[in-house]
């Protein structure tokens, strides 16, 4: 199944773009990081340490190894060409070389204050036992921290069998949208305590 396939049938109307808890009526938006303090400023800190923790204990409650997943990397073209020329190592860090062959890529035009610009997705179907997820989810929580490495990329993960999109933002937190509260209700159940407040009241809203 091909990706756009499988949001026009599942996720209709919906555009992969952040903040994406608000564009969708069934999500819920985690808290990643906790108790940052200024002196927070090198690799392995216990704030880091949290995030590491919680985005990755988060990404194997929703896919098994055997899942099927599409891996989505926008990369945004805000300086004629320079982050396409260097594509693939968005993915060659994470998988193997022999699975590049399958990556797809498609345009978009965009426009802002500042302007248009092109959005180049890339997107790679394979299993969740292919590609390693933990440094990938590692590099998505330094973007924002100067640590490396880091991807400053849009990294999302949509799971066809579950029927979910797994998206961490950066260190802050991730949201975690579904067609059905019951795809995401054991999620929900185990780690409410994760649940950002600001948005507790309408995600509770949803399982009641």
């Amino acid at each position: 199944m091909l990706l756009n396939d499988f949001m026009n049938e599942n996720f209709t109307n919906l555009e992969l773009t952040p903040p994406l808890f608000y564009s969708w009526d069934i999500g819920i938006r985690f808290e990643l990081g906790v108790e940052w303090k200024r002196e927070y400023d090198y690799p392995n800190n216990p704030y880091i340490q949290g995030c590491y923790k919680r985005a990755i204990t988060l990404f194997e409650a929703l896919h098994s190894p055997s899942d099927d997943i599409f891996i989505v990397i926008d990369v945004i073209d805000f300086d004629k060409g320079k982050n396409i020329k260097h594509k693939l190592k968005n993915f060659s860090r994470y998988v193997e070389r022999s699975l590049l062959y399958r990556l797809k890529h498609q345009i978009f035009l965009e426009e802002d204050i500042d302007g248009t610009y092109e959005t180049h997705r890339f997107t790679l179907n394979c299993k969740t036992f292919e590609f390693k997820y933990i440094p990938l989810l590692k590099a998505i929580c330094n973007q924002d921290l100067g640590i490396k490495p880091s991807i400053f990329h849009r990294v999302y993960f949509i799971n066809p069998n579950s029927k979910t999109i797994f998206h961490v933002y950066d260190d802050r937190g991730c949201d975690l949208l579904a067609t059905s509260p019951e795809a995401m209700r054991d999620v929900y159940n185990k780690y409410s305590n994760w649940i950002l407040d600001y948005d507790r009241n309408k995600i509770d809203e949803v399982f009641k």
